[in-house]
């Protein structure tokens, strides 16, 4: 019998954005001088937020990237947030962003220990190379996601595009987990 229910934080939202418009950087660079841009190094420039804490990157194309957000919610905030303060410091935008979830990384904690070496045997697509990497790898199919699961009982869940399937994932390995008899709680 599970012990715990997994306790899931999602970490990092990574959601892509395009204003379907050319933006000059030099002229974004002048209205903010806290960006970040060196296109020598790099092409995008690096517009942070406070609150949400995040940092988008935008894109001469108008493509942007945000990262750093804790929410699905949070990421589509942000970006719309940076289009507002394009826009009010006179960066002419016509168009509201079209913003795309592209992944969700979140660390779980199952609150019991894990059998790593016959998780390996017994998980479908799974690896486990202990001499390469501390985390037995496992590649769920539905909702398509890619978990880390180490020993502590810690896991990392990556891939995913919408928190519930997250969530799902989560169920779904932890289910797994505690029918094979994988999980050892109360050491």
């Amino acid at each position: 019998m599970p012990q715990t229910k997994p306790i899931v934080s999602v970490e990092n939202v990574v959601a892509s954005a395009s204003v379907d418009q050319k933006i000059d950087l030099i002229e974004v660079t002048k209205k903010f001088p806290d960006t970040e841009y060196h296109p020598e190094q790099f092409p995008g420039l690096v517009f942070r937020l406070k609150n949400p804490r995040t940092a988008t990157l935008i894109f001469r194309t108008g493509k942007m990237v945000c990262t750093g957000a804790k929410s699905e919610e949070m990421a589509v905030k942000a970006v719309r947030t940076v289009v507002q303060n394009l826009r009010k410091n006179g960066i002419k935008i016509k168009n509201d962003a079209v913003i795309v979830v592209q992944n969700i990384v979140a660390a779980i904690n199952l609150g019991g220990k894990i059998h790593l070496e016959r998780a390996a045997r017994v998980l479908p697509r799974s690896m486990y190379e202990p001499e390469q990497f501390p985390g037995l790898i496992h590649r769920m199919v539905d909702p398509k996601t890619v978990i880390l699961l180490f020993a502590s009982g810690k896991l990392v869940c990556t891939g995913a595009k919408k928190e519930a399937d997250v969530y799902r994932s989560v169920h779904n390995l932890h289910a797994l987990l505690e029918e094979k008899q994988l999980m050892i709680y109360g050491e």
